[in-house]
């Protein structure tokens, strides 16, 4: 194209912007949208940062989160990126000049973050694509990042970091600043926190660290994995006489001093110790999954934020509990290739609902791992039957020695034919005495007359689910395919217990603060709601008194102490051989119910249970009583067992002699309507 006419094709273009942009004013336009989106996000970034209560920031990196027990006494700590805070004047002039020598030289005069930082901050921007590739940050900068931030290196974060920094500085002085920030910092093998840094390197308080040693620290910040002293000698002297180098320039120290410093060598001692402050390792697991669970905490700020956490705790109830679990003679043998009988209990408070203590298995505990006693969900077995068959038998007008049928039988359609365990039958057996020696065929007998749904929703009232597939009469034997945890049978036993009502929920949270005392969340007793009646609850607790006196768990009995409960156990595959795969008792007191399991995480032919059904749990159980009980309020049962009972009323306490049996059979259909007469009517003249 020839010169001229490119020369006016371009005086054309010009001309036609300048057009439009004189009509529509399309630059001012750009500059308007440009100017709302830098006060749209720095106002957002203002209030976000207005409302993060910074002036809690000293406070609660200076705290760790306290975990108190039930009376309001310090039970432990939580402990993650949390060292021994020490104030500045206890650390040494030598770190904070190294520190501030390395990483901040304007620290001391820059209003929370550095225009040059941010200016390369920005270039990296543009080189990575919208990505930050490190850098730039001031020493309030990194402490907004480490204690309020992500790690995430990304443009928003990096803003957000600008203006918790520039806050940070307003609110705090410079000392403040930079002894929240040494004290928050990671120097290396799991130690946080300059204090602990100099314990663990050099066996000696922040206050008292060479200008070497100093140099030293402040150079394993920049990558505490390289050049940490321990691991990498060699890196980290090299480090260190960089730093030495810094501190020269920066005025800090003399060019002698820096060169006298580089040639001596670094003796290293550790003399720091880890804090024990997790003290019960199960129930502390379950208060971090509530505060974050149910109220919406994050497991760092539970972990990191100085927080005050009440709880339910009897630390007397835990301790002897966690003492029981290490004493592998309470136990079944394990199997041949070494795997032991794992096991899971709870101790619940039955008025509240409140979790005394929890034990959620046997060896090594990892953080936040598998809790049996909360998240596994096994079958259980016969301690089923007092929530299935014998309460609501009960609500509907039978009584606790009612003549129930023991004779080997099928049932339904379907035929379905349980089998008692000791494959003992009888024409009739008192029901107490059915429940005490844990009789499969009264069972089923039962939850057949007073009708599946009955047993479906007594069980669904005490807090139990029961899916489609498993409303049938095998639910008399426990038969739920879903599971229950020991969390979920300590709160349905708890009703009786509690006179037929039962706790709204189980909780170990009654109260969380911040550092500052300001209440994060509060439970105040959760209540309860009634699900049997009264007369309900004492009858079933007459009988379950007798499961311990004369039935299946009396050898599990603490000494000194009446328990009211049931045993439940699930048979392997007869293939196996004679065992179980798993074992419960779940008792109680008036002051305590404690639910236990034993069996293996995975039951094959290798990893079972040997031996009758109640062997492999009752000591573990009776050791488990023996040390709770005596620190409970010892209230004692009004109710009396069976045989109590009987030896006060005469051998049968039936004053009708037999009527309504002979009612029942000399009517036909109509004599179970008139069976549930009766046993109303012998109900008012007592048993």
């Amino acid at each position: 194209m020839p010169e001229s006419r490119q020369s006016h094709f371009n005086q054309s273009k010009d001309s036609l912007w300048h057009r439009i942009d004189q009509r529509f004013f399309i630059g001012r336009w750009i500059i308007l949208i440009i100017l709302t989106l830098v006060l749209f996000t720095c106002s957002y970034y203002t209030i976000k940062v207005k409302t993060s209560n910074i002036s809690n920031l000293k406070a609660s990196l200076s705290t760790t989160t306290t975990i108190y027990d039930y009376k309001g006494n310090k039970a432990g700590s939580l402990y993650s990126q949390k060292g021994s805070f020490v104030e500045y004047d206890k650390i040494s002039p030598n770190i904070c000049n190294a520190v501030i020598s390395t990483e901040d030289r304007t620290f001391w005069k820059n209003p929370g973050f550095s225009v040059k930082g941010m200016a390369r901050a920005g270039l990296s921007l543009i080189i990575h694509r919208g990505q930050i590739a490190g850098g730039g940050s001031t020493l309030t900068q990194q402490l907004a990042k480490n204690a309020l931030l992500t790690q995430q290196q990304t443009f928003s974060r990096k803003l957000e970091e600008l203006f918790f920094a520039i806050e940070i500085n307003h609110v705090y002085s410079k000392k403040d600043i930079l002894t929240m920030y040494l004290n928050n910092a990671y120097f290396g093998n799991g130690v946080w926190g300059v204090q602990d840094a100099s314990r663990r390197y050099f066996g000696k308080n922040a206050s008292e660290v060479t200008v070497g040693e100093a140099a030293t620290l402040a150079g394993i910040l920049r990558n505490p994995g390289f050049y940490n002293p321990v691991d990498h000698m060699a890196n980290a002297l090299s480090r260190r006489n960089v730093v030495l180098q810094l501190m020269a320039d920066n005025g800090k120290i003399t060019k002698e001093q820096a060169k006298e410093a580089s040639q001596q060598g670094l003796a290293l001692q550790n003399t720091f110790r880890n804090k024990d402050g997790y003290r019960y390792p199960y129930f502390f697991d379950a208060v971090v999954d509530e505060a974050i669970n149910r109220y919406g905490l994050k497991e760092e700020d539970v972990m990191n934020k100085g927080l005050k956490i009440y709880t339910t705790l009897n630390q007397n109830y835990q301790q002897n509990m966690q003492n029981n679990f290490d004493q592998s003679w309470l136990f079944p043998e394990g199997a041949a290739d070494g795997t032991e009988v794992q096991g899971a209990s709870v101790a619940m408070d039955p008025q509240t609902g409140a979790v005394r203590g929890i034990i959620g298995g046997r060896g090594k505990h990892v953080f936040r791992g598998y809790n049996r006693a909360t998240q596994m969900k096994r079958q259980p077995g016969s301690s089923m039957k007092p929530l299935a068959v014998y309460s609501p038998a009960l609500q509907e007008g039978y009584h606790y020695d009612s003549e129930l049928s023991n004779k080997l039988q099928k049932f339904g359609k379907n035929g379905y034919e349980p089998h008692n365990v000791d494959n003992g039958y009888s024409n009739k057996i008192p029901m107490y005495e059915a429940l005490a020696e844990s009789k499969n065929v009264p069972a089923v007998w039962l939850l057949d007359k007073i009708g599946v749904n009955k047993g479906v929703q007594s069980v669904e009232n005490f807090g139990i689910s029961v899916p489609k597939r498993d409303r049938n009469l095998a639910l008399a034997l426990g038969g739920v395919s879903t599971g229950v945890s020991p969390l979920q049978m300590a709160r349905a036993y708890s009703a009786f217990a509690n006179e037929g009502n039962l706790p709204n929920s189980s909780y170990f949270i009654t109260k969380i603060t911040d550092a500052s005392g300001n209440v994060l969340a509060a439970n105040n007793n959760p209540g309860t709601h009634r699900i049997i009646s009264s007369s309900t609850a004492k009858e079933m607790t007459t009988m379950m008194l007798g499961v311990f006196r004369n039935g299946t768990a009396r050898s599990a009995q603490p000494a000194g102490f009446e328990v009211a409960g049931k045993t439940g156990s699930t048979e392997v595959p007869n293939s196996y051989g004679f065992g179980t795969k798993d074992q419960w008792i779940v008792g109680y007191t008036p002051d305590v119910v404690v639910s236990t399991w034993v069996g293996y995480d995975r039951t094959n032919e290798q990893h079972f249970m040997h031996g009758v059904s109640e062997t492999g749990i009752t000591r573990l159980y009776k050791a488990e009583m023996e040390g709770i009980l005596p620190y409970t309020a010892k209230t004692e049962f009004k109710e009396k067992a069976p045989s109590q009972l009987i030896n006060q009323n005469g051998s049968s306490s039936d004053w009708t002699n037999g009527f309504g049996e002979k009612l029942q059979k000399g009517i036909g259909s109509a004599g179970e309507k008139l069976n549930e007469w009766y046993n109303s009517v012998k109900g008012l003249f007592g048993n």
